[in-house]
């Protein structure tokens, strides 16, 4: 006899979304799978087939097609152009209804005609990463930060509508998808990252999948308490970063890259100039910081326009910056104006993909990107991330510092089994330049060490998480440190 299938509530929270209450429930069965269910309060399943005739109605009354999909204004700009329209058709279907269920109401059925529908109320929870719509003949997925993918109760009624979705979206940033371009990558107007595909293309149906841009930017708090790295590897890395080391962060796709990249960047001094580039803005720099953010530009559909990453990297050494950040490496001229800025007494940071220290060194040298071994030495550390599927944690995997030759020598790697990071070899290179440049002895170099760790320990302890606010830390440390002599 099958033994029945048990469901486990892992976890319940509320959002508001627009004014009208979400529950989320996030259960787990004894099968393995599992879900995440929402449940708009006041809205029963007999009201939403009745709502469902009054957007059709409202559709057939106004036009909506100018509104963009994506514009955060829109759901007032319709309340004020189609108000009493609205109200009408709910006083005809709902007579009794009191202003706040009419006011319920009306949000329920404006945010159904415009926008992404159901798929707002997932743009509104910070909880979520990703957002992945792969037919209309199945529920959305989406992708948790604490339990990973979760299968939704939330249906798209047909491809149209998915499609209608996608031509939107593209439509808000100057792009379209077509049977003849059935490839859409985009971005919401909040910053979220978009990729669309058309069938016949994706075989299954139209998909969609959403990247959500992080509300609040990772601090190196939350990776610490996390256990995404330790007190004594993000002490190397700021070490790393004080002293104008240029610095590699390699990984494998949603491994936290730019996640790290934002961390790091806390640990800037407050008297440089930082120019980031990056294809759609992920990073979120303390707002103390002498910061120029730029993001590229794709062509229009008359391929006319395009500022690519390489016009930003190029332009960038004109503007006179300390440091510069880079979205991700792809090309080859890409990298070899990044390793010439490196050879000019430039600090970089930048991402790859690639999943340990060894493949970091071979996409590096090998085509697309295709840079000569010697030039290598020009970059100081290569950090690599790691995200295990199964678990869904991410952690810092490798830290390597990058010999004459060339070659990446790991100097901490993660222990799987521990879920701890321990030294492999002792640094060597990064101590050589650290002296040369800065006359530090290794002795001076392990208290400056301890001195970083004690100050990451209160930071962590006081759990401050605010990128400014931590920030503010450790510009006074360099206050302290720099200004006053001590």
């Amino acid at each position: 006899m099958a033994e029945k299938e048990q469901v486990k509530n892992l976890d319940t929270y509320k959002l508001n979304v627009y004014d009208t209450i979400v529950d989320v429930l996030i259960t787990k069965s004894s099968y393995g799978f599992s879900f995440y269910t929402i449940t708009i309060q006041n809205i029963t399943p007999t009201t939403n087939v009745i709502l469902q005739k009054i957007r059709d109605e409202f559709v057939s009354k106004v036009n909506l097609t100018q509104v963009g999909a994506t514009d955060i204004s829109a759901i007032d700009e319709i309340k004020d152009r189609f108000k009493k329209e609205i109200i009408f058709l709910i006083k005809k279907y709902f007579p009794n209804t009191d202003k706040k269920t009419t006011d319920l109401l009306m949000n329920q059925i404006i945010r159904q005609n415009i926008g992404l529908g159901d798929i707002e109320i997932l743009l509104k929870d910070g909880n979520l990463e990703e957002i992945a719509i792969n037919t209309s003949d199945e529920p959305v997925w989406v992708y948790h930060k604490k339990f990973g993918w979760l299968k939704t109760n939330i249906k798209l009624p047909d491809e149209n509508r998915i499609r209608h979705y996608s031509t939107m979206i593209g439509r808000d940033v100057g792009k379209e998808i077509t049977i003849l371009k059935p490839l859409l990558d985009a971005h919401l107007l909040t910053g979220d990252r978009v990729n669309a595909t058309l069938y016949p293309i994706s075989t299954k149906g139209n998909t969609i999948t959403i990247r959500k841009f992080a509300e609040k930017p990772w601090t190196i708090t939350d990776f610490i308490k996390d256990k995404t790295i330790d007190y004594e590897t993000a002490a190397f890395i700021w070490l790393g970063i004080q002293n104008e080391l240029s610095i590699l962060i390699s990984g494998g796709t949603g491994s936290g890259k730019t996640s790290m990249l934002n961390v790091i960047s806390s640990f800037f001094p407050i008297n440089q100039r930082i120019i980031s580039i990056e294809d759609t803005r992920e990073i979120t720099l303390p707002s103390d910081l002498h910061w120029v953010p730029m993001e590229t530009r794709l062509p229009n559909p008359e391929g006319k326009g395009e500022v690519s990453m390489l016009d930003l990297v190029v332009n960038s050494l004109r503007m006179r910056p300390d440091r510069i950040i880079m979205g991700e490496v792809r090309r080859k001229r890409e990298a070899e104006v990044l390793f010439e800025a490196m050879h000019t007494g430039h600090s970089v940071y930048a991402t790859l993909h690639a999943n340990n220290v060894e493949e970091t060194i071979q996409r590096l040298t090998n085509p697309p990107i295709e840079v000569p071994k010697a030039v290598l030495p020009a970059l100081h550390l290569i950090v690599v991330q790691n995200r295990n599927r199964r678990t869904g944690q991410r952690r810092t995997l490798q830290i390597a510092e990058i010999t004459p030759t060339g070659e990446g020598r790991v100097l901490r790697q993660l222990d799987i089994a521990k879920d701890q990071l321990v030294d492999v070899n002792k640094p060597k290179y990064i101590f050589e330049t650290l002296k040369l440049y800065t006359g530090l002895s290794e002795e001076q170099i392990a208290e400056d060490l301890k001195e970083k760790i004690s100050v990451l320990k209160w930071i962590v302890q006081n759990n401050i998480n605010n990128v400014d606010k931590v920030g503010d830390i450790f510009r006074k440390y360099y206050a302290r440190k720099y200004v006053q002599g001590e």
